[in-house]
């Protein structure tokens, strides 16, 4: 059995733990739960951390338990934020529940007949079985409110001047009675999570000390930023989601490929399950041709194999290589048009009808009225530039204004327009 805190500390992956658990874990078998708060019905890059310490608590031959926090979810954690945020109704709660199960099951083993097979639970199945006045009762008098104001995300919220309400003050209880209830029917004696969940993991083995006279153990991994200081996993278009629906797997692509090389080598530590030789040999060759970006390469074809498929992989190598390098109207014809729209998403759109298609007769006959004011102001603008040799229509450069219109729709029904290196215009031919 591997050590799996020796495996979390070379990744960079170690931030706190409680005295002995490391002997803990090399009795045996543990099992041990990390949470997912589903407030959206994607996880997002920054739960990637928590996903890959389960992953490597599963590859250690441990059992690892995934939470999904249908109950807490209905509350919202305060831990590291600035104001309460929206509460979520039974309905959307139960779907978001059910599209991060199908995403983590790309990660954990839940189907092995082995004793270490993931295992999914929500902890609605358990608390909604709890009525307020049992739940004070039973729980809330074994944990005194001093206790609870002395935890870092309860005292900065008060320090602020914001306030905290009762219900996300009551987080902590509930997710340490969470621990209690797998501790007691799981066996789970380990709970993992991001270091600003310290404290309400150490109130649930304080729970489980003091309600069932037992032991636990707590181990946090790190808050991952960027080397520069900004948050990680956002970009100016917001998060970046591991659903393909919300961020694309081109865009899943590039955000991998763009990370500057002090956090390239970081990250291929953390969001990697390469080992510890293959990753030092890799920087070696990337220091030693620091310009072909082997670390951000490697860390971008990992990721997103593992988060979408390999073909997803090979197609937005694909499309990168077109729209970064040298290629032609046959590369482009290769990518289906979801592809095609993710690669030039953002850039500028002009629709004409087939009737206008079919008029077109010179290359300059399309940047007549119908395109006009979007791609050039005028024909005279046009004419200027592919004399000059900066205009390309779906990647084959155009040199004679009253040569021949010649270029085929892609996809059937698109033009790509590039104005010198990086202006990109798409025609669209609508029917």
């Amino acid at each position: 059995m591997n050590s799996f805190i020796e495996e979390l500390r070379w990744r960079g992956m170690l931030q706190d733990m409680t005295p002995e658990i490391d002997d803990h874990l090399n009795k045996g078998m543990a099992a041990a739960y990390l949470g997912f708060d589903p407030t959206a019905d994607s996880l997002h890059i920054g739960h990637l951390v928590g996903v890959m310490t389960l992953l490597h608590f599963q590859r250690a031959g441990h059992k690892p338990y995934a939470l999904v926090g249908g109950a807490t979810g209905m509350i919202g954690d305060p831990s590291f934020k600035s104001a309460e945020r929206n509460l979520l109704d039974k309905a959307t709660l139960d779907h978001n529940v059910s599209c991060i199960q199908n995403q983590l099951s790309k990660f954990l083993d839940f189907s092995t007949d082995s004793s270490n097979k993931a295992e999914l639970v929500n902890n609605y199945d358990w608390m909604s079985q709890f009525s307020f006045l049992d739940f004070i009762r039973d729980v809330g008098k074994h944990i005194t409110v001093n206790y609870m104001m002395a935890k870092d995300s309860v005292k900065r919220r008060l320090e602020e001047g914001s306030g905290l309400s009762f219900t996300e003050f009551s987080y902590q209880l509930i997710q340490g009675y969470d621990f209690y209830h797998l501790w007691k029917n799981k066996n789970c004696t380990v709970q993992l999570g991001g270091s600003d969940q310290w404290g309400n993991i150490v109130t649930g083995t304080e729970l489980i000390r003091r309600m069932g006279g037992g032991s636990a153990y707590a181990l946090t991994v790190p808050l991952i930023t960027k080397a520069d200081g900004s948050k990680f996993g956002k970009t100016e278009s917001g998060s970046v989601w591991l659903d393909p629906e919300k961020t694309s797997p081109y865009a899943f692509y590039q955000f991998w490929l763009n990370v500057s090389d002090e956090d390239a080598s970081k990250y291929i530590r953390i969001f990697t399950t390469l080992d510890r030789e293959t990753i030092e040999n890799l920087e070696m060759s990337h220091q030693e041709a620091p310009h072909l970006r082997l670390l951000q390469h490697e860390i971008a074809k990992q990721v997103t194999t593992m988060v979408h498929s390999e073909a997803d992989y090979l197609i937005a190598q694909k499309a990168s290589q077109i729209l970064f390098g040298k290629s032609s109207t046959e590369d482009l014809a290769t990518l289906d048009e979801r592809t095609f729209l993710q690669v030039f998403d953002g850039v500028p759109q002009v629709k004409i009808n087939k009737t206008q298609f079919e008029e077109i007769e010179t290359v300059l006959d399309l940047f007549g009225e119908m395109t006009q004011g979007v791609i050039f102001s005028s024909k005279g603008e046009a004419r200027k530039l592919i004399q000059g040799g900066g205009l390309s229509i779906n990647k084959e450069k155009q040199t004679d204004p009253n040569g021949a219109f010649t270029s085929q729709l892609l996809q059937g029904k698109y033009l790509l327009v590039q104005k010198g290196k990086k202006n990109y215009f798409i025609v669209e031919v609508t029917a």
